[in-house]
């Protein structure tokens, strides 16, 4: 008998405030996008199920607020993470440049077991801006930055647009997977 046993998988979305977190899952679990800017308090999160090679898992992606008060959300957020995306604008030079910040706060704080391979995914947010003439971070730099950091999987969204989005995060709950320990199946 395959165990049905649903598993849960965590992701930590990271990034500076402004750049789109809370858009993006918005526009992955609910596939809706607002153009309220509502700064998330805190932390909180939604849940999507997800299947994947015949397995039903459950996606708890936590969402945060990305002023830099941040650490005070304590281990315990960052605890059992299975994968960490960061979040940056497209348009912003600084919410790219801090993400190098981003990466390094979240080793500290989830210290993984092997850091060296835990999993992260990187998201250019809001390429929509402008029809991308006010773009200042260009893909190229971005996807170089991701491979001096072990290769890390990059996407371009547009979470208005909803471009993206489920292509990004079928990657992310993906890498959540291998990162979750394998257990025997017994058959």
């Amino acid at each position: 008998m395959a165990s049905r046993r649903r598993m849960l998988l965590k992701v930590i979305i990271l990034g500076d405030s402004g750049v789109g977190k809370t858009s993006l899952m918005n526009q992955y679990v609910n596939r809706k996008f607002s153009n309220q800017y509502k700064a998330t308090i805190g932390a909180d999160f939604l849940t999507k199920e997800v299947q994947f090679e015949d397995r039903l898992f459950t996606l708890q992606i936590w969402d945060t607020a990305g002023q830099e008060r941040f650490q005070s959300l304590g281990v315990a957020f960052y605890h059992g993470a299975d994968c960490c995306v960061l979040v940056y604008d497209v348009n912003v030079m600084k919410s790219f440049d801090n993400l190098n910040n981003w990466r390094e706060e979240f080793l500290i704080q989830a210290s993984p077991s092997d850091p060296e391979n835990f999993p992260f995914v990187v998201l250019g947010n809001k390429t929509d801006v402008d029809g991308g003439n006010s773009r200042v971070v260009s893909e190229k730099k971005a996807k170089a930055w991701c491979a001096s950091k072990g290769n890390i999987p990059y996407f371009e969204t547009s979470a208005k647009e909803g471009f993206n989005v489920e292509a990004a995060f079928e990657c992310i709950a993906k890498n959540a997977l291998k990162n979750e320990p394998q257990e025997e199946e017994h058959h």
